[in-house]
């Protein structure tokens, strides 16, 4: 039986302005800056000269009109155009951005100076735009031809698809295109010098290849008729490869093409701690004279169209309103939940000793600043902080918690730093177990599982005992 009735449910909806601050709270300064340059730049009344070009222009004609000069009418709402949102600091001189070639680019590039026919090349293209961020091909080849068919009509085979593929894995840097790890160290042997020790790492790799991985040295030894020293001296020459050429080449483009900019200045004082946030270039509200007239006609006018266009222009400028206005919220919340961070974490912030870091996760900010943890997980996210002792991404200072023998809770990054000083001074031939591992933190006053143990090491990026067994 189906029954009827009417239910009365209560649901918020945000306000424009709600929406744009939840988005620039999580938008990172850098990003944020070129978005409100293309923001203005799109919004057709706004002047988007610089204030110098502006400040030098000779005529009357071409002044800017504030809206402060209009008189509105009850159908034509007033709206201040000229909103001084620029203070007496100077916008900070933050890093460019400076332009670098993308992996891509490079091997189109060097796709440039094969002799090949157009076809070729357009195949040859598409197993380039095919490849994985760190270089690999990881699709299978029949996957490439059915899209090669179905996107760019182009019919192709194995074949063709392999032959081009290794003229690609030809191309710097070296080990790009390979299909797997030891195809992408293969490659890279083969393309250097012939000495003893790295034809003694090819046989290893091509032959061994699992043994080698699994550090059963014995046994590589064993079927490849290897000394000691000659094994030694082949894991040297393959620990010198890269293992993801393509992922390397953009690292360092990265590296070299963008600086951080910290959110937040934090300097030690005569006073103690103190906080500042660099000054954000907050973009002023100046309307063009053209719309500003359109207004000025519109509410002497009856006309239609007029107070149609007149609506336009007000949108656009209510528009402007609120970005300028999430842009202060967006300042107001980062600064809250920065304040909060630093009273939090004190101790940590005077001397930047890891060992006074307390626990502290979302919920404790959250807490203390009554926003909603997904406000504060915004906030973390992609944001930095300039400290006296570096620049620290705002994740950082947050981690679990763990109660040691003594009752006091300890940080999660505190045990990580004693596993990590244990694994950096054990003896490498006889490597520490997480067994062992858990042992010597009990006696060191910390109740970790085993599993926590396990869970932290491979968080640090640690491997197994067996793993970092040296030969």
């Amino acid at each position: 039986m189906i029954k009827q009735g009417l239910v009365q449910k209560q649901t918020q909806k945000l306000s424009p302005i709600q929406i744009t601050t939840i988005r620039m709270i999580a938008t990172p300064t850098q990003e944020l800056m070129q978005e409100v340059k293309d923001e203005w730049e799109s919004n057709p009344v706004l002047e988007d000269e610089p204030a110098a070009e502006r400040d030098n222009e000779e005529t009357e004609e071409v002044r800017e009109i504030s809206i402060d000069e209009l008189k509105a009418e009850e159908d034509i709402p007033s709206y201040r155009l000229n909103v001084n949102n620029r203070g007496r600091d100077e916008v900070p001189d933050y890093p460019r951005f400076s332009v670098q070639e993308s992996f891509s680019e490079s091997l189109m590039e060097q796709l440039g100076f094969k002799e090949m026919s157009d076809r070729e090349r357009e195949v040859a293209g598409f197993i380039i735009g095919s490849l994985d961020d760190d270089g690999y091909l990881r699709r299978d080849i029949d996957s490439l031809i059915d899209d090669l068919a179905f996107r760019m009509n182009i019919y192709s085979d194995a074949d063709e698809i392999l032959r081009l593929l290794k003229v690609i894995q030809e191309f710097e840097p070296a080990g790009v295109g390979a299909r797997d790890l030891r195809e992408c160290l293969l490659i890279q042997l083969r393309e250097s010098q012939k000495t003893e020790d790295t034809q003694n790492a090819i046989r290893i790799l091509d032959e061994c290849f699992e043994e080698f991985t699994g550090r059963h040295y014995d046994k590589v030894m064993s079927r490849l008729g290897l000394s000691k020293d000659e094994m030694k001296a082949s894991i040297k020459r393959i620990l010198r490869l890269n293992p993801s050429p393509g992922g390397q080449m953009e690292t360092d483009d990265m590296d070299k093409r963008q600086q951080i900019i910290p959110d937040f200045k934090l300097r030690m004082t005569e006073n103690g701690l103190e906080m500042e946030m660099p000054r954000f270039p907050m973009p002023e509200i100046r309307i063009k004279r053209k719309y500003a007239e359109l207004l000025e006609d519109a509410r002497n006018s009856d006309d239609r169209e007029k107070k149609e266009a007149a609506t336009f222009v007000k949108q656009k400028i209510d528009s402007a309103k609120w970005y300028v206005e999430a842009l202060r919220q967006r300042h107001t919340t980062l600064e809250k939940t920065m304040n909060a961070i630093i009273d939090f974490q004190r101790e940590y912030f005077e001397d930047g000793d890891e060992s006074h870091l307390k626990p502290m996760v979302l919920k404790d900010i959250a807490a203390a600043t009554g926003y909603d943890i997904s406000t504060i997980s915004r906030v973390v996210s992609s944001k930095y902080i300039d400290t006296h002792f570096g620049i620290l991404p705002l994740k950082h200072f947050f981690s679990e918690g763990l109660t040691s023998k003594s009752g006091e809770e300890v940080s999660s990054r505190e045990i990580k730093q004693v596993i990590r000083e244990m694994v950096d001074s054990e003896d490498k031939n006889n490597p520490l177990t997480d067994d062992r591992l858990v042992e010597i933190l009990t006696s060191k006053g910390y109740n970790v599982a085993r599993r926590t143990v396990a869970k932290y090491r491979e968080q640090l990026g640690i491997l197994k005992a067996r793993l970092r067994k040296e030969f």
